[in-house]
């Protein structure tokens, strides 16, 4: 699945009209923020009643909305560490939402489908989705931008949302077994591949700063 951010640009500038718009009507960016976080929890929700293209919709729906709170708070000038704060948090939330919905989906079809094993599968989706951002989120933390993967959060959104919306429980959910499985794959193998885009970039920062700290400690040491 090739990155999405080759679309960036071009989605950028046809939202950028609704954005400008929100700044002059001065729509919170945090509000914005929160309205994303509850479309994102209602399609948990649905996954949880079997509604599973609402599901799918609202999936997609959450993504375009989260889109928006970022460039309206750059655009409006509101842009802030607890914003960032608050929208990451915010997300993290609201996808372990949308992943318990599948865990309660395939808990009342499992009996039927013999589809226990799928329980398994959205857990390593979810832990491998957590661990794409932190990864990200604790790379940041060290100075790094590591926005590399092949499955980030963008191309989470699509997979689940595009492929509930366009196929539902399709040849007796089959269609939604692959993207979990898909989902849960790429998922672990883009932490993974941040692990290895860490280290060959900055693996010896930490040795270097331990150095300047001895550095310093024996400088004072001679000086007393």
């Amino acid at each position: 699945m090739p990155s999405l951010k080759i679309f960036k640009d071009v989605v950028y500038r046809l939202i950028n009209p609704i954005v400008k718009a929100m700044v002059r009507w001065r729509v919170h960016p945090n509000a914005v923020t929160t309205v994303g976080f509850g479309v994102t929890v209602t399609a948990g929700v649905l996954f949880h009643f079997d509604h599973v293209r609402w599901a799918g919709l609202f999936v997609l729906l959450g993504g375009i909305v989260d889109i928006f709170d970022g460039q309206v708070a750059r655009a409006s000038e509101l842009a802030s560490k607890f914003g960032s704060f608050y929208d990451s948090t915010l997300d993290r939330i609201s996808e372990i939402v949308v992943f318990l919905g599948l865990l309660s989906l395939y808990n009342q079809y499992g009996r039927d489908l013999a589809d226990v094993w799928m329980v398994y599968v959205i857990a390593l989706a979810m832990g491998g989705s957590l661990m794409v951002s932190y990864t990200r989120a604790k790379a940041e933390a060290l100075g790094l931008d590591c926005s590399v993967g092949l499955m980030q959060r963008a191309e989470r959104v699509v997979l689940l949302g595009g492929g509930c919306l366009l196929t539902g429980l399709m040849w007796q959910g089959l269609v939604l077994k692959v993207i979990l499985i898909v989902l849960a794959i790429t998922a672990i193998l883009t932490a993974i591949q941040r692990i290895v885009w860490v280290y060959q970039h900055e693996s010896g920062v930490l040795l270097d700063s331990v150095q300047k700290s001895r550095e310093v400690y024996n400088e004072r040491e001679s000086l007393e």
